[in-house]
């Protein structure tokens, strides 16, 4: 104990010499900086910890509420596509990569909404949209995956440059009207797609 009362005694007349406590502050400040900085490092990873990196979340987006854009592409037939005409059906558009590990793990639930809307007598349309990839390359991937719903092919990424989408997947919800609805960041699942559209036929009603 007295060791330790020395330095301190110690510590302190260096203090004096050096101008009063002016010379400590900053070695007192630091070790709290450090530790307000920990607090908050450690309670970012608790939170990032809890978070559930599979769910989706809707995402704002100018188009809201507004017309969906006139985008055009040519569909797996090599007929043309247009999606302004697809007004009078719900519309469900789904960004897709092939080599995007997030879009290849929602297939599935892709596949089960789709053949439960296939049951419902205005079940929506899915489409997807084709962000990377040649027509080969996405019809083997159904092939061996499943899935018959068309997939839309735009020149020069027309789809993906007038939805914005930068990162897939993500899908988006078109009402009847051809009015954007919602835009899904991150994985869906087809409990989740067909909740949602069930509640949009009951509000659009």
């Amino acid at each position: 104990m007295s060791g330790v009362v020395d330095d301190v005694a110690v510590s302190d007349a260096g203090g004096d010499a050096g101008g009063g406590d002016d010379g400590q502050r900053p070695r007192r400040i630091a070790p709290l900086i450090v530790g307000v900085i920990a607090v908050v490092m450690v309670g970012l990873f608790v939170v990032l910890a809890g978070a559930d990196a599979d769910s989706s979340e809707s995402a704002d987006s100018p188009l809201i509420g507004r017309p969906a854009p006139e985008a055009t592409g040519v569909l797996d037939d090599g007929t043309s596509f247009d999606l302004s005409r697809r007004k009078g059906s719900w519309v469900v558009l789904n960004f897709f990569d092939p080599e995007c590990i997030p879009c290849i793990q929602e297939h599935p639930e892709l596949v089960q909404f789709s053949e439960d809307q296939a049951t419902i007598d205005d079940g929506a349309e899915l489409y997807s949209v084709i962000t990377r990839g040649e027509q080969p390359e996405i019809e083997e991937f159904f092939d061996e995956n499943g899935g018959d719903w068309p997939a839309i092919y735009s020149e020069f990424d027309e789809f993906p440059v007038a939805f914005g989408v930068a990162q897939v997947p993500e899908t988006w919800v078109i009402d009847p009207s051809g009015v954007v609805q919602l835009r899904l960041i991150s994985k869906v699942t087809a409990d989740q797609l067909n909740t949602i559209l069930q509640q949009y036929r009951e509000q659009y009603r």
